[in-house]
């Protein structure tokens, strides 16, 4: 983040002008399942990922 980005904000927020997003923003059911699939996905790669490794790691000791 720029220095400069972050003085904006603050001396905004200081003087009252500081614009943001009031209403949080209305999610679908479906943006919301999407949402958890990704990062079931993302969780699901990772375990593979460490699975591999560990199997990688133990057959190489059997040799």
């Amino acid at each position: 983040m720029v220095e400069q980005t972050l003085f904006n904000w603050v001396k905004a927020s200081r003087e009252g002008t500081l614009k943001g997003a009031d209403k949080p923003a209305k999610v679908s059911a479906e943006q919301m399942e999407i949402s958890r699939l990704r990062a079931e996905l993302a969780r699901v790669k990772m375990e593979r990922d460490i699975l591999g490794k560990a199997t990688a790691y133990f057959a190489k000791g059997q040799k």
